[in-house]
């Protein structure tokens, strides 16, 4: 049995493919891994032909410096099995590396996944930790078609100003910590437009941090599906605070 190892381009970023192909009595391959980004230390010889190894220089810089680089494995099957796949970058479209997903470990960084490729459909917002199953994520099914990391440029700092009508109009609330209950908060229950002045944050359909899930940064959302919702409810909402 041996490596093989063949170039690809996957987000924009060039990586290399590794799969190995020693197979078990079921004669599945039970090694899947997508190598991006740097090498374990900015010191070691970023060449390695044998494996195809290519070197992300935006990540490479940050790894120099010193910053903490994402990091997400996932699994085809719960409890951590099945094929598996390991991600550092954005990726777009992720169906040419599992067909399904029902367990996650998050190593670094936090991260939104997609149920449909180019960052659609249902989110999901994870933070560093074991996810055994896609219920521990309050997933609606077992697919997961593209992934982006939530990079930590914010500080230490949040604060969101939440409109009931669209285009900013309306009462206006400005808030800047977890709320499970936007109802007893505030007396409404839609939110028709949003500013995001500092951090991150999770919106949820439902109170008590329920419901469908939606991520809105540093920036002005004059509508609700700008964030990705076809209704204006929002349940609750949370800080991002663990990347």
């Amino acid at each position: 049995c041996g490596v093989n190892a063949s170039f690809i381009r996957c987000c924009d970023v060039e990586a290399s493919y590794v799969r190995d192909h020693a197979a078990g009595a079921d004669g599945v391959c039970h090694s899947h891994t997508l190598v991006v980004g740097v090498l374990s230390s900015p010191q070691e010889v970023l060449v390695s032909l044998e494996v195809g190894t290519v070197v992300n220089h935006e990540a490479a810089a940050l790894h120099s410096a010193g910053v903490a680089l994402a990091q997400i494995t996932f699994y085809e099957e719960k409890n951590f099995q099945g094929r598996c796949y390991d991600c550092s970058a954005d990726c777009a479209d992720l169906h040419s590396y599992f067909s399904r997903c029902n367990s996650v470990r998050v190593e670094s960084g936090a991260w939104v996944l997609y149920e449909k490729p180019n960052y659609a459909g249902y989110q999901y917002i994870l933070s560093p930790g074991e996810y055994t199953d896609n219920q521990q994520w309050m997933g609606f099914n077992d697919s997961i078609k593209s992934c982006r990391s939530i990079k930590n440029e914010y500080g230490n700092t949040w604060k969101l100003r939440l409109y009931e009508r669209p285009d900013f109009g309306g009462q206006m609330v400005e808030w800047a910590e977890d709320c499970p209950s936007v109802y007893e908060a505030f007396k409404f229950r839609e939110v028709y437009s949003c500013i995001v002045v500092h951090g991150a944050w999770v919106f949820y359909e439902l109170p008590n941090y329920r419901g469908r899930q939606y991520f809105v940064e540093r920036r002005e959302y004059p509508r609700h599906t700008d964030w990705g919702a076809t209704s204006a409810g929002v349940g609750s909402f949370r800080r991002i605070t663990e990347f």
